[in-house]
């Protein structure tokens, strides 16, 4: 299954459906942004870039890419044995975050940025299903930079085919419903020469009291 198994998306112009069974995708090719190139230089030089390191069968990594936690006081969020506690909204980041929320209709209260600086770096397979992010998360990602081809494979039915999206400088993808579910979603190497990719995915996080209620 590729990008061109897609239906255009009622009441958004320029965006599309893909259709992947068990998910709820929508994929805006152009989110309006002015001067996307520009902005990565932005966020490149003013974001607080940190390469985690994790452990795997015993041994410790650093994460192929580069990374960086913002929102609200509250939005703490933990994956990969990491706790990450926000850096406050920046100049650069309060406006995307304006303009990604009047697309969704929805509020974010956080994003998590990566950097990855080029085709080595990437992402493996995993769903954002952590408990904070409540059962049906609403992921709005949204790519700067090099068009890197992000890919879906279902965590329970093997006859379903892996789902591709190649993900362009200016592009928002919203994942949402029972995606994060049924899905797991990556971004691999690839031998090409490729440029830099900033990926900010906008999201609610729930205050840790919120968790226990």
């Amino acid at each position: 299954m590729n990008k061109s198994d897609s239906q255009p998306a009622a009441g958004a112009p320029g965006a599309t459906r893909p259709a992947l069974p068990g998910a709820d995708l929508v994929y805006f090719p152009d989110a309006g942004l002015a001067e996307p190139d520009d902005l990565l230089q932005r966020l490149l030089a003013s974001v607080e870039w940190t390469q985690q390191t994790i452990r795997l069968f015993g041994k410790s990594h650093p994460q192929p890419r580069l990374e960086a936690w913002y929102g609200e006081p509250g939005a703490s969020y933990s994956y990969s044995g990491i706790q990450h506690e926000p850096l406050p909204w920046n100049a650069d980041l309060l406006p995307l975050r304006r303009s990604v929320e009047a697309i969704c209709g929805r509020r974010f209260n956080s994003v998590l940025l990566n950097w990855y600086r080029d085709g080595n770096d990437y992402m493996g397979l995993h769903a954002d299903d952590e408990p904070e992010l409540g059962n049906e998360p609403c992921i709005a990602s949204l790519s700067l930079g090099a068009t890197r081809r992000m890919y879906f494979r279902h965590r329970r039915d093997a006859t379903i085919g892996t789902f591709s999206l190649d993900l362009a400088s200016g592009s928002l993808l919203i994942m949402q419903g029972a995606t994060q579910q049924n899905y797991k979603h990556g971004i691999r190497k690839t031998a090409r020469p490729c440029g830099p990719r900033i990926n900010l995915t906008f999201r609610w996080v729930a205050a840790r009291d919120d968790q226990r209620s």
